[in-house]
């Protein structure tokens, strides 16, 4: 960690009724905490019989005299334990009197239930910058979460700069100032390393893909053209399907990118949601939109890019409708990303098959449900859905303690359970941009990132409120200006808001 793991700590005075003593008087006898012992082997017994993921289990032992023993197995491990160490202490109301535990001697084993446990941020529909995404990481090494999904491209914009195809973000961006450039994602990849969260980016193909007709527009179609026909949201436009000038399009596009990301990361995400088909009518090289016409299509085309990504030693993961709308013949290595609450047995589908999956119900785990439609109602459509009272497809909001409760593996049998490699919480940007990131994510995530590391079909309570309300307070010391979790007096009156 590149802080002092006790720099982070906060005065808790909003955890207890206004005039009690809460925290240890500075004249009494105190214990000192010398050194940290970590103990780093491969061979340390910290197995876990109902768990599967042990290269980031580890153990913290604190006597009553100040000795403190950390046992890890991996690096990574080392990691999640010195942020649990970091959360065992708090920040004495007397400056001069320093840090201070209220938990010693204490004994902690600990492991995650699963080994992705992720959140994806689109930083494409507006603008967020290296330096948020930056700050998010370390909200998310915080919370334990480990994977970082960047949606990194979409039809209203492409922020990524590509140095072989250098038109794609001078002409895709919004501007000029709202790109990405290449050193920084490599910052940003290796800010996730520093803080144990593998960073990958998510190329959205083919559909979603109308910014590249703004540097290539003959490599795309149903560009320009009135959007609801041909897209769930404006603009429209999707890479043509049988163009001879699409493949090596996406071998240079492809070839410069993973050349770069897989340094830092071992995944690409290569989309494969929403692909609309009435787009293909107005595509030269298909005309037609008939299922039949596409599907090989859509096969061949996938094909094309998983066997990029393999050969830069990438897993691919992919939306679940290559599967369950496509019906696509694919490796069963690749990871199948679930999210459609339409379908209610995706995930038992997806597993049926095979594959292994990643949950993240749009049901549940939406963090951008519930603030409302981003379009306007058109004056001359007398039936525009967006009307009183404005919602959007996916309200309600997903408040914490629903997405707490949320079970993705509650009907998935024991025989099942290997293949789903884990989860992700999802932040699309229609509504937000860097001015209003850290409120939409936090403490929402913290919710989810617990569900991912050892909640699974736990209801919350009044301990869940307190312990969510302890890591917001972390998170507003470290500079997030995350969301109230509770009123005030109810936190300094345990007990006392209960119904």
């Amino acid at each position: 960690m590149k802080h002092n793991v006790l720099d982070r700590g906060f005065v808790p005075q909003k955890f207890h009724p206004r005039g009690t003593q809460f925290e240890p008087a500075t004249e009494n006898v105190r214990h000192y905490i010398e050194r940290i012992v970590i103990d780093e082997d491969p061979r340390n017994n910290l197995e876990s019989t109902e768990r599967h993921d042990e290269s980031e289990a580890y153990t913290i032992e604190i006597s009553e005299d100040g000795g403190a023993l950390i046992k890890i197995a991996t690096l990574l491990g080392g990691l999640d334990a010195l942020e649990t160490f970091a959360q065992l202490f708090f920040a004495h109301s007397s400056p001069s009197a320093g840090s201070y535990t209220p938990y010693a001697p204490l004994s902690i084993k600990d492991s995650p239930v699963f080994e992705h446990r992720g959140l994806n941020l689109d930083i494409s529909r507006n603008w967020i910058s290296p330096t948020d995404v930056m700050r998010t990481i370390e909200a998310m090494a915080a919370n334990k979460l480990n994977r970082l999904h960047i949606h990194a491209s979409d039809a209203q914009s492409w922020p990524l700069e590509i140095p072989s195809l250098p038109d794609l973000a001078m002409k895709g961006a919004y501007s000029h100032a709202q790109i990405w450039r290449t050193e920084d994602l490599e910052a940003v990849q290796l800010h996730g390393t520093y803080y144990g969260v593998q960073v990958f980016t998510e190329i959205d193909l083919p559909g979603h893909t109308t910014s590249i007709g703004n540097a290539y527009p003959y490599l795309v179609t149903a560009k320009d053209v009135p959007w609801p026909e041909y897209a769930l949201e404006p603009p429209s436009g999707q890479l043509r399907l049988n163009s001879s000038e699409v493949p090596p399009f996406i071998q240079t596009l492809l070839d410069d990118l993973l050349s770069r990301t897989s340094r830092h990361s071992s995944l690409f995400h290569l989309g494969g949601d929403e692909l609309n088909m009435n787009s293909y009518r107005l595509d030269p090289t298909v005309n037609s939109s008939s299922y039949q016409v596409l599907q090989p299509l859509v096969q061949a085309f996938i094909d094309h890019v998983i066997s990029i990504a393999t050969a830069h030693f990438l897993t691919v993961i992919m939306w679940e409708e290559m599967v369950l709308d496509w019906n696509l013949t694919l490796p069963k290595d690749v990871i199948i990303q679930t999210w459609r609450s339409s379908d209610d047995d995706a995930l038992g589908t997806i597993l049926n098959e095979g594959y292994k999956t990643v949950f993240g119900s749009n049901d549940h785990w939406y963090l951008d449900c519930g603030h409302g439609y981003f379009v306007d109602p058109e004056p001359s459509n007398p039936d525009s859905p967006v009307r009183p009272p404005y919602l959007d497809y996916c309200s309600p909001y997903k408040n914490w303690r629903h997405m707490y409760a949320y079970d993705p593996v509650a009907d998935v049998p024991q025989s099942q359970r290997h293949l789903v490699v884990g989860g992700e919480v999802h932040l699309w940007g229609e509504l937000t941009d860097s001015v209003n990131l850290d409120g939409m994510l936090w403490p929402r995530v913290a919710a989810a990132a617990e569900v991912m590391w050892s909640a699974l079909g736990k209801k919350p309570d009044e301990s869940t409120t307190r312990r969510l309300a302890d890591m917001r307070e972390r998170l507003v010391m470290r500079g997030i200006r995350a969301g109230v979790v509770q009123m005030e007096w109810c936190l300094r009156h345990k007990g006392g808001c209960r119904l």
